[in-house]
């Protein structure tokens, strides 16, 4: 201890060691003293001295910390100790006083030697992950911040060492959840190191769960409100998912997209932009642009945009990018990246061009956008997002084309001029004063006629007011006037380019530009002239146009056809100086840079030159248009021909997609029926599978019944007849004898019926008997006349002839009686005797026989006296007065017998009915029942047994009563 106060600066007699002594000294105590204290205190020592005597520390101690990490893992403040130390030798996170005392290069190889000799043993790393799995906060922060100074210094190595450890990514992943902030944001700083420019550590960084942990953190942080911490989350993200499609495939399938939309919620009130939230959505939305950019598989980029769409995240960028108060470098990154969310996306594209800026009136967003794009006064970096927005837009996608396109034709064009069209905002910035607006403007009318043929063909109709008291002239020959006038270098590139998309593939746009006469003149002298180099690049783009001019070339113009111009260029310029100054674009160093990447980024206005599909144009016409110059005339019959056949090709073949697509539709709709069908099937095989087990549950249990029930035979004799039942439970038996009974007092209301139409039948008798007494005196006074006597007559016969109904009817109803109790005396043999209730049927019917001509009779007998009446009639009005009130009410009494007689007889045929389908039951059961002959013979021989009609007709009752 009295050596250390000596090292510490304790006081001493003799002069003071200098700084490699003391190093020296403390790392020999640290080798060799056999006290644990004591050896703790010598590291802690060189951990002191680490920063100022840092060279000194790393080459003397290196060996002994090692050692010391390797045989101290009891003590974990020695750990502790070693591992600082270790640090401070390696790591070059100076303070500034020493940076200014060292310069910056001896600084990054001194770490950078450090760590070599530190990693060349590969068991240190191993020893080191091992220690970062201790718990132990003294050991695990160290650690974690040795192991990021070690990847900073020599990343690939020890990612390949790391790689290689048995669970070294997993052990490291374990940081993310440690409950202590410090070595959790610590531990985010490690995986950033760790997974840079490695993507197998990447791919098992992702898979170890680190998309949940991060955004959980970047959530609990306060998303785009958070700290320094939610940049370090985000900038890991990016590390796992740029140019990663495992990764990106994986984040998108684990739903992780939605999770990003609350990110962009920063509300209506902007005022509060710190510098971190700033940098925090900027590093957001890059992290977007990640998942979308077009440099990914077309695959992996189209599902992103569709997953960003249907969970909301396009429509909260769109409210950010329509917001006011946005900071301008966020708003021109949020612009990059709607740009990219809606590149080649339909869905995309039909939304944003749906959004409406909250102005009034609402103007769509393109047109608030495009007015930023042409506005001189508006930052050079938002000015060219804007145009990679529209690009983006544009990105095949015809309808959004043909409804630009559409602004500038002049059927839509609004007169009013209340309203600002986006084909108003591009011809405005193409013929503007500002050559950015013109250039920004050229290229994004270019895009809007990319590939769509039918758009340049349109848009030759154009025509532009020039001045006042001036003709209009077209769009094409404005740009071919402006070119003229010799403009400034950028908005002649622009025009050219603008020139060269509208001919290219569009033989009406180049028998237009022909057509003019000064437009190829033009073009031969700016490509002669031998000019300086910013010119030349205009001269390769003139170039350019004319071998469009003659590659797609017709030949509807005899002063213009290809062979003539190939002579004019022969002649004029040279077939060889051609060729050179065609090749000048491609050679250009602006031209290779717009090649790289669709989004046009300049270092300044004046680099602004080439757009990126224009690049692709190039590549693809200079080849063919160095070709064509050199061709003969027979050379282009033929490539004619070979040209008509192939457009010929091209039309079958679309129209066979077409086919093809349209039988993709129909197979779609039948694979849809027969999915309903099948479902309809399975739904109704099980239906069938559930019947037919309920059948057979049925058919078991009725065989079980069968079994139970057995044969039963029973014989019954009652006075000779015998009821045979087989098979039939007493149940049933019991049931059908209740049905019976019933049918027997049926019966017997039947048969009191009956007596009360009797009793009808002897008051018509009596009626009739006064209706004689009434003639008789009709006939002593002798009064009356002629008419009433044939009204009377008329009455009369009327009368006859109910009556005679009356007994058909009466004679119907006796023989369904008949029928009736026949039955009834075959179904039961219980019944009794039934020849007693035949007799007194037989007996009614004789009766009613004579009663009816009895009153027949007195008909005739009425019909003689009537001549008689007739005499008598004329002195007796008075009294046929009466005579007709009582006939009118005899009438009345008739009539509403004649009803009781209809429902007596519905009522027996329903009987009739019944009594049949309890005959054939019985029969059903085996029960013996008599034919209806022999029940009539049964009847004959008992009426000739009994002979007293009203005994009979008690003994019938009481028997039927008794059963």
């Amino acid at each position: 201890m009295n050596f250390l106060r000596g090292v510490m600066g304790g006081p001493s007699a003799g002069p003071q060691p200098s700084g490699a002594d003391t190093i020296q000294k403390l790392c020999d105590r640290v080798a060799s003293s056999t006290l644990l204290d004591d050896r703790r205190d010598a590291v802690r020592a060189l951990k002191s001295l680490s920063k100022k005597y840092r060279l000194e520390v790393g080459i003397q101690a290196m060996e002994h910390l090692i050692h010391v990490l390797q045989t101290d893992r009891s003590d974990s403040e020695i750990i502790g100790y070693a591992l600082d130390t270790l640090y401070n030798v390696i790591s070059n996170d100076l303070e500034e006083e020493e940076q200014e005392e060292n310069s910056a290069k001896h600084v990054d190889d001194l770490g950078s030697q450090f760590t070599e000799i530190f990693i060349k043993q590969q068991e240190n790393v191993t020893l080191l992950l091992t220690l970062v799995e201790e718990f132990d906060f003294h050991v695990r922060w160290p650690g974690v911040k040795l192991l990021t100074s070690l990847l900073k210094q020599q990343g690939p190595q020890v990612q390949q060492i790391i790689l290689v450890s048995p669970m070294g990514v997993s052990r490291l992943m374990d940081l993310l959840a440690d409950s202590r902030e410090v070595i959790r944001n610590d531990g985010v700083l490690l995986l950033q190191q760790l997974t840079k420019s490695n993507a197998a550590i990447q791919k098992i960084v992702a898979f170890e769960n680190a998309f949940e942990r991060l955004l959980d953190i970047i959530t609990e942080e306060g998303n785009s409100d958070g700290g320094i911490v939610v940049e370090d989350c985000l900038i890991l993200l990016q590390n796992l998912l740029k140019n990663n499609n495992s990764n990106q495939n994986f984040f998108k399938e684990g739903s992780y997209i939605q999770r990003m939309k609350p990110w962009f919620e920063v509300g209506d009130d902007n005022c509060g932009w710190s510098a971190q939230k700033v940098t925090n959505l900027h590093l957001m939305l890059q992290l977007v642009r990640v998942l979308v950019s077009p440099t990914n598989p077309p695959g992996a980029t189209s599902s992103c945009q569709k997953a960003m769409f249907h969970c909301g995240l396009l429509q909260q960028l769109c409210t950010i990018l329509m917001a006011t108060g946005v900071p301008a470098d966020i708003l021109t990154e949020t612009i990059n990246t709607v740009s990219e969310v809606i590149r080649g996306c339909q869905t995309n594209q039909d939304y944003f061009a749906s959004v409406n800026a909250p102005s009034n009136p609402p103007r769509p967003a393109i047109v608030v956008l495009l007015m930023s794009m042409v506005n001189e006064r508006q930052p050079f970096v938002l000015r060219c997002a804007v145009l990679y927005c529209f690009q983006c837009f544009l990105y095949k996608n015809q309808k959004g084309q043909g409804e630009i396109v559409s602004t500038l034709l002049p059927s839509t064009i609004d007169a009013t001029g209340n309203s600002v069209s986006a084909g108003q905002l591009l011809c405005g910035g193409l013929f503007s004063t500002d050559s950015l607006s013109n250039w920004c403007a050229a290229v994004a009318l270019a895009h809007a006629l990319q590939e769509n043929a039918t758009l340049k063909e349109q848009l030759l109709r154009v025509q532009l007011a020039t001045s006042i008291g001036n003709p209009p002239v077209s769009l094409l020959q404005q740009c071919t006037n402006i070119l003229s006038q010799g403009s400034k270098v950028q908005t002649r590139v622009g025009l050219l380019m603008l020139l060269c998309t509208w001919l290219s593939n569009c033989s009406i746009a180049v028998t237009h530009f022909l057509h003019n006469p000064a437009n190829v003149p033009f073009l031969t002298g700016q490509i002669a002239e031998n000019l300086g180099e910013e010119e030349q690049l205009v001269q390769g783009l003139c170039a350019l146009l004319l071998g469009i001019s003659i590659y797609y070339n017709d030949n509807s113009l005899e002063n213009y056809r290809k062979e003539k111009l190939k002579q004019l260029i022969e002649k004029r310029i040279g077939r060889e100086n051609f060729i050179e100054k065609l090749g000048f674009i491609s050679k250009h160093e602006l031209y290779s840079r717009a090649a790289q990447k669709p989004q046009p980024s300049f270092s300044s206005p004046d680099h602004m030159m080439f757009d990126h599909e224009f690049t692709k144009l190039v590549k693809e016409l200079e080849g063919v248009i160095s070709k064509a110059i050199y061709k003969s005339s027979e050379e282009d019959k033929k490539e004619e021909e070979v040209k008509k056949t192939l457009e010929q090709h091209d039309n079958i073949v679309t129209h066979y997609k077409k086919v093809i697509r349209e039988q993709d539709q129909e197979l779609e709709e039948l694979k849809q029926r027969i999915n309903t069908l099948t479902s309809q099937n399975e739904q109704l095989q099980a239906t069938v599978t559930q019947q037919v087990s309920q059948i057979q549950q049925h058919k078991d249990q009725y065989n079980l019944l069968k079994v139970q029930l057995g044969k039963d035979t029973q014989h019954h004799n009652s006075h000779g007849d015998a009821l045979q039942m087989n098979g039939i439970q007493t149940e049933e038996v019991s049931k059908l004898r209740e049905e019976l009974e019933e049918w027997k007092n049926k019966h017997e209301l039947l048969q009191g019926q009956l007596k009360e139409k009797d009793s009808v039948i002897e008051k018509l008798n009596s009626s009739q008997l006064e209706m004689g007494a009434t003639e008789q005196s009709l006939q002593t006074s002798r009064f009356g006349g002629l008419e009433h006597s044939n009204e009377l007559q008329k009455e009369l016969e009327m009368l006859r002839s109910q009556i005679q109904l009356q007994s058909a009817e009466i004679s119907k109803l006796q023989m369904e009686n008949q029928k009736l109790q026949v039955m009834n005396t075959t179904a039961d043999p219980l019944l009794g005797d039934s020849g007693a209730t035949a007799a007194t049927s037989s007996e009614l019917e004789g009766r009613l026989e004579q009663e009816i001509k009895e009153l027949k009779s007195q008909v005739k007998s009425l019909s003689e006296e009537k001549e008689s009446l007739k005499q008598q009639l004329d002195s007796s009005t008075s009294t046929v007065a009466i005579l007709q009130e009582k006939n009118t009410k005899l009438q009345r009494e008739l009539a509403e017998s004649k009803k009781e007689q209809d429902d007596l007889l519905v009522l027996l045929a329903d009987q009739d009915q019944t009594i049949s389908a309890q005959k054939m039951k019985l029969k059903d059961f085996g029960v013996a029942v008599e034919d209806e002959d022999d029940t009539e013979s049964g009847d004959q021989g008992d009426e000739d047994e009994d002979g007293d009609e009203e005994e009979q007709d008690e003994n019938a009752v009481v028997c039927y009563h008794e059963n």
